[in-house]
């Protein structure tokens, strides 16, 4: 029973309905796993008795024959989703001692499907970083190591992709503003699904960047993402920009059938500082789709340059209007003050303690280009450059391309410490390849197809058609087949 917690969820699922196993053993080999992998730094709250006491529920009702698709498996959840009376911090100082008497959509439809939470997740502060290095928590740690070297889990969802990837769960949700779902996954040899922006209600999910953010399932495999997209999905009335569309089968999708499909290579991602072994890897990509028998055929995304700059105005700018809201008055962190002081003191004293480097940089970025006299001349832009980068995913969609093939990521994992500290602007480089999806409102998946020459994992990413995740999902379970990616970090934790 040991190795339960290795198990992905369509394993797991078939297993407890077949009576093999029980919720409850499962619950505990995760927590085991949990318990035993303090140097990952992944997970920030447990919840023992929480998570047992759910997995006797859903034994109850796998007994009972009152089974849902998620009952009894055992997952994480980032810091950035409201929990009913557990911690939820989104990594922040300012946010410490906060604990909800509500339940996010997201978290409370994985429960009436019948999952279990094993507890918070690390992330960036805010879900702002690329490397899980901005955390109060400290930072989390790739459980793929290259000699003595430390290695980042990615971000803002690094504790979701460590936790995955170290098995600590069968699964984890994360939230994608830029890129913090997929690059993770990339970074640590696990599947992450961005959705379309609307398909996942973003209502009790702490607000980084509101018309970016989307939540999404990282997962073992692409079917794993299927499984969980399907719960977490569907119109949610409190979230004004949810979309009011039925949710299909998105495990029934997976045909593994993807002949004549027209996969589309976008030129202009064939950048400066790509490594080799990331064009190799494309390449490889490439002839694996065409080998499953779709067309592939060059493209052009031609505003794609301007994504990065458009995406670090546009984020910023919401965050700052977001972030108004921590100031000591209703909840979280409120700084100690001296006689005398009063409102404006305590606002700037309580900011000042309870938010990073990274969160201040970013609020001040955000309201400078809102400020008057400056609004024109970035965030309007800003905003135009994003209708550009959009119109530019519509014509290549209507020439009749299903799916872009791109890199992920464009290097392996980094080591901790090596661009946090120095040159904020060179982390930033890491979302190249993502930010587009977000601004265009897309769906996007990473999934793992290779290692490189250290032996640290790669992937790839497909991005599919507005609201076309079931297609998506299935082109990349084709991708995934013939990658046949096994490799797993070997324990050192």
């Amino acid at each position: 029973m040991a190795d339960l917690n290795t198990l992905t969820i369509a394993e797991a699922r078939d297993r407890l309905r077949a009576g093999d196993v029980t919720a409850r053993a499962l619950t505990e080999a995760c927590l085991t796993a949990i318990d035993g992998a303090d140097a990952l730094n992944s997970v920030v709250h447990k919840t023992p008795e929480k998570a047992l006491e759910m997995a006797d529920a859903a034994d109850a009702r796998l007994k009972s024959g009152d089974a849902p698709a998620l009952c009894g498996i055992p997952l994480g959840i980032k810091d950035l989703f409201c929990t009913r009376h557990v911690d939820s911090q989104a990594g922040s100082r300012i946010l410490q001692g906060f604990r909800p008497e509500y339940e996010s959509t997201v978290t409370r439809q994985l429960w009436d499907s019948g999952a279990v939470m094993l507890g918070k997740l690390n992330m960036d502060e805010f879900a702002m970083g690329s490397s899980n290095e901005t955390s109060t928590y400290g930072n989390a740690v790739n459980p793929w190591k290259v000699d003595d070297r430390k290695l980042t889990p990615g971000g803002s969802s690094g504790g979701s992709s460590a936790a995955v990837a170290a098995d600590l769960c069968l699964a984890a949700t994360g939230t994608d503003t830029g890129g913090s779902i997929r690059q993770p996954a990339a970074f640590t040899g696990t599947v992450g699904l961005k959705p379309t922006y609307g398909r996942v209600s973003r209502w009790g999910i702490v607000a980084f960047a509101s018309s970016l953010d989307q939540a999404g399932p990282m997962t073992k495999s692409v079917r794993d993402a299927a499984i969980l997209l399907q719960a977490m999905a569907g119109h949610d009335p409190l979230d004004s920009t949810s979309a009011d569309i039925p949710v299909p089968d998105f495990e029934a999708a997976l045909t593994g059938d993807i002949k004549g499909k027209t996969i589309g290579l976008p030129r202009e991602y064939r950048m400066e500082g790509m490594s080799d072994e990331i064009d190799r890897l494309w390449a490889e990509g490439r002839k694996m789709l065409e080998d499953a028998g779709a067309k592939i055929v060059d493209v052009s995304l031609p505003h794609t340059k301007y994504a990065l700059p458009a995406y670090y105005v546009i984020a910023p700018a919401e965050a700052s209007s977001n972030l108004a809201r921590y100031d000591g008055v209703r909840f979280g962190h409120r700084a100690k003050l001296d006689q005398g002081d009063g409102i404006t003191e305590m606002y700037e004293k309580t900011r000042a303690e309870g938010f990073g480097d990274e969160v201040k940089r970013r609020v001040m970025v955000g309201t400078y280009v809102l400020s008057a006299g400056f609004y024109d001349a970035y965030y309007n832009r800003a905003r135009k450059v994003r209708a550009l980068i959009k119109r530019d995913f519509d014509e290549v969609f209507a020439q009749g391309v299903d799916a872009i093939l791109t890199p992920a990521t464009p290097t392996s994992a980094f080591g901790l410490g090596e661009m946090a500290d120095s040159d904020p602007v060179a982390m930033y480089l890491n979302d190249v390849f993502t930010v587009t999806v977000n601004l265009a409102g897309l769906p996007g998946i990473a999934v793992p197809t290779g290692l490189d020459s250290k032996g640290l994992p790669l992937g790839l990413q497909l991005i599919g058609r507005p609201f076309e995740e079931g297609d998506l999902l299935n082109t990349a379970a084709e991708l995934e087949a013939r990658a046949g990616f096994v490799a797993k970090p070997e324990r050192w934790w």
